[in-house]
């Protein structure tokens, strides 16, 4: 049964790809089948998707509504509990401030400790967030998973 995936080609049949600019004798020589003048005719001359001449597009002409949370959500950095095995000794504490100092993360504001990995050492992870299974390693090892809880600013009321 032919569907429109299972169409092919004929075998041994070849279609030959048009080569353009390939002299007058080709019939693609010259102008290489864009005619003579005009915005398309010539490199860089293409319109971005949705222009419409200078018209006020169709995207930027209709209401737009929904909610996006981009500005509310929080941004953790994160790093995984074999990283902590591997670059802190045997009973320090792990902080944002010693993560930071050691280049494991790039800042700390809000950091988070994911469970890739094994983690052998007693360590006392101070930070904003775990995933389960990193808390169950840690305290696994003989460790402490604290949470770091920020209190953030009380929203103003609206007038």
């Amino acid at each position: 049964m032919i569907h429109l995936h299972n169409l092919r080609p004929k075998p041994g049949s070849v279609h030959r790809k048009k080569r353009l600019g390939t002299g007058q004798g080709s019939g693609h020589g010259q102008t290489s089948t864009k005619g003579q003048k005009g915005q398309n005719s010539t490199a860089g001359g293409s319109k971005r998707d949705g222009f419409e001449g200078g018209q006020m597009p169709l995207l930027r002409r209709i209401p737009k509504s929904g909610f996006s949370n981009r500005r509310f959500r929080s941004v953790y950095e994160w790093t995984n509990v074999s990283i902590l095995d591997k670059h802190f000794e045997n009973g320090n504490e792990v902080t944002p401030e010693s993560l930071v100092g050691k280049r494991l993360i790039k800042k700390g504001e809000l950091v988070k400790v994911l469970g890739d990995g094994v983690i052998n050492k007693k360590l006392t992870v101070k930070v904003h967030a775990f995933s389960k299974s990193a808390r169950e390693k840690i305290e696994k090892a003989g460790g402490k998973a604290e949470l770091i809880i920020e209190v953030k600013p009380e929203a103003k009321p609206r007038k």
